[in-house]
């Protein structure tokens, strides 16, 4: 099969297009054929070798098409079918094949309505991500204020929407250039800042009283600077470090006297621990993206082969929404 695999840690360019045996399904497992496959930082931090992984390692957390073949013990998929999946547990995305957890994998045919594979592979890393951001880690209740960090991005557009969706009563977000807070606020934003500016508007916007909730997805000073932000008992909740910015959080003396929180979230952590709430989030999800209640953003479509030029994209903060990879033929 035709795949892209890390040949070795550091930039884009190690990236290279190549040929490996089509995998098989071991037991709980499916094996898909790829039509497409969703563009992820995290994919960008196996790249840089953040993570140890053996190489020559194919990336790829999500993605959408038909099934090839179903592992011993698979009773509720079928050769055919048309799925969406959550490949983050051993990756491989980047393939015209991938092998899959039964339980990390979606039906697409079972919806009222048709979802096209394209937004199907688009939508399981962010949005099932900011629904259980907002539903599991943050608690979140109809009316809370919500501020999110990198409004615009794929995970901050999919966090806009579902706040709204779940009836935020302000939903806030940042950017890091005013060019994208006009795409910000068409997928769910109230009022989007600059990101240098953000804290007096905030409070300003609140009235004073500071958000219920911040997702911060970036890091670094975003850190420490968010809880200023956050009203008495609301929840800073840290799910990445996109600016690769030193960890500036202040100690846990600070949480308690002024009786804020902090959450973390890991989408793996989550898929590995709980699969069945990863299985649910994507069927709420996917309902509201049939019914046209959520809408996935896609930014850009590149071949397969053009996946540095993705991850290079990512890099220089040229994108808003999603990029995916178009991979079968």
């Amino acid at each position: 099969m035709r795949a892209v695999a890390i040949k070795s840690f550091g930039g884009p360019e190690n990236l290279a297009a190549c040929q490996m045996p089509d995998p098989q399904p071991e037991v709980g497992e499916v094996t898909i054929d790829v039509e497409y496959a969703g563009v992820n930082y995290l994919e960008l931090m196996f790249r840089r070798g953040f993570v140890a992984v053996p190489l020559p390692f194919v990336p790829g957390i999500e993605v959408a098409g038909h099934i090839r073949a179903v592992g011993e013990g698979v009773t509720d998929l079928q050769v055919g079918q048309p799925v969406a999946a959550l490949t983050i547990v051993g990756q491989g995305g980047y393939a015209e094949v991938v092998r899959s957890p039964a339980a990390l994998t979606f039906a697409l045919d079972t919806l009222e309505r048709p979802v096209d594979l394209a937004a199907a592979a688009a939508f399981p890393c962010t949005m099932i991500t900011a629904y259980l951001v907002l539903s599991a880690a943050a608690r979140f209740t109809p009316g809370d204020a919500v501020l999110v960090h990198a409004a615009a991005g794929g995970l901050g557009s999919a966090l806009g929407q579902v706040a709204r969706r779940l009836g935020a009563g302000q939903v806030l977000g940042t950017v890091g250039s005013p060019d994208k807070i006009a795409y910000a606020q068409a997928h769910g934003y109230d009022r989007v800042f600059l990101r240098e500016h953000y804290r007096e508007a905030v409070i300003a916007a609140t009235g004073g009283a500071g958000v219920q909730i911040v997702v911060d997805p970036v890091g670094g000073n975003l850190r420490s600077e968010s809880l200023e932000v956050l009203s008495v008992l609301g929840q800073l909740i840290v799910l990445g470090n996109a600016g690769n910015g030193e960890d500036t959080f202040q100690s846990t003396n600070g949480l308690w006297l002024s009786s804020k929180g902090v959450q973390g979230f890991n989408l793996l952590a989550v898929c590995l621990q709980a699969p069945e709430k990863i299985k649910d989030a994507a069927r709420r999800v996917l309902e509201w993206i049939a019914r046209d209640e959520l809408h996935v953003p896609i930014s850009g479509v590149l071949p397969l082969e053009a996946a540095d030029e993705a991850h290079r994209r990512i890099e220089q903060r040229a994108t808003t929404g999603k990029l995916i990879l178009k991979i079968g033929r």
